[in-house]
């Protein structure tokens, strides 16, 4: 049976040198065409500015069939010898040609800049807002910005001495810091016959949490060190207050199984308690079933860290050597969602 291939590891000859596209494209001139041609310029923190060497132009599909047009009324001009055929032909050009200039304009001499960007989970789309700053003294109408190519575009339009804020959409697929993808801006206004691009990177980032686990998983109940918590559980059990709707935070002893019997939708209730102290709910890594991988694993704390925020619970989390000491809040969850978002990353910059 024949063996797969694998990849050679055996070093290149010494005399090889490599071929002449690889040595074009390894040289100074071609990696200034290639910059001049694919806009490979990166982030680009401030204020960008697009001149006229960032603007492309060529005719749309409508431009060809246009274009197609003019050449058979020419033709048919010259074949019958029509004053009035050579007229139309040349006019009709003529207003293709100065759509021609007011397409690029359109795009042209703008100025961009980055705005910012709230974190999502993984899996969600980021919304990016960038600003259009238009310094000219004329309108720009449908400049259209895309980033995602699996997403709609966005349209823009800047008026004249304005800036106009534009939120471009971004599918986020893992966790941690995520640079935003260039952006592709084009515009075929007025007409429609010419189509122009250029294309922008802004200097922005967004952090993404881990996709939070299936609802159902129960918290944990013990410590990393095998004791049982004894601080686990919600709210205090002194004084009886009412019932509501059950939490994954809740202990299973406060079930309120007369009242859900009850209940013909099957509504699961806990029994809610005043009068005693907030205890407090440890989520620790290392509680986490092992078989889980890391990944599972932290989209496990963070369901947990969403469950215990939202049954108003005191939690706290540790990773490893990251201990975040047990509270509540919206400050708290962010510094907890934040942690599992940067766990195991070495830091972007």
């Amino acid at each position: 049976m024949a063996q797969p291939r694998t990849p050679s590891t055996h070093p290149a000859p010494q005399g090889a040198t490599p071929g002449w596209r690889a040595r074009i494209a390894q040289s100074a001139f071609g990696q200034r065409v290639a910059k001049q041609i694919f806009q490979t310029r990166g982030p680009e923190s401030g204020i960008a500015f697009l001149n006229q060497r960032r603007v492309f132009v060529l005719p749309s599909s409508a431009g060809l069939m246009y274009a197609v047009m003019l050449v058979a009324l020419l033709l048919g001009s010259i074949n019958y010898s029509l004053s009035l055929g050579f007229a139309l032909t040349f006019f009709l050009a003529s207003v293709a040609w100065v759509g021609m200039f007011f397409t690029f304009r359109n795009l042209a001499h703008l100025h961009l800049r980055g705005a910012r960007v709230e974190s999502v989970f993984a899996g969600d789309v980021a919304q990016f807002q960038v600003v259009l700053i238009n310094r000219n003294g004329f309108d720009r109408f449908a400049v259209r910005l895309r980033a995602d190519p699996g997403l709609a575009p966005v349209f823009a339009n800047p008026l004249a001495r304005s800036e106009t804020l534009a939120t471009v959409p971004v599918q986020i697929a893992r966790r941690g810091w995520q640079t935003m993808p260039r952006i592709t801006l084009n515009t075929r206004f007025p007409l429609g016959l010419w189509h122009a691009w250029a294309y922008w990177q802004p200097d922005l980032r967004v952090l993404a949490y881990p996709t939070p686990a299936p609802a159902g998983e129960a918290l944990p109940v013990g410590n990393a060190d095998g004791s049982e918590d004894a601080s686990h559980g919600g709210p205090g059990s002194e004084d009886y207050a009412g019932i509501r709707p059950y939490f994954a935070s809740d202990s299973v002893r406060h079930l309120a199984w007369k009242a859900m019997a009850r209940v013909p939708s099957g509504e699961v209730l806990t029994k809610l308690f005043d009068g005693g102290s907030q205890r407090e709910v440890w989520l620790d890594l290392a509680l986490v079933p092992a078989h889980m991988g890391l990944e599972p694993a932290l989209c496990l704390l963070t369901r947990w860290v969403l469950d215990c925020e939202s049954g108003q619970s005191s939690y706290g989390l540790r990773l490893g050597n990251n201990v975040i000491q047990p509270a509540r809040g919206a400050a708290h969850r962010e510094a907890c969602l934040i942690a599992l978002a940067q766990y195991g990353i070495p830091p972007a910059r």
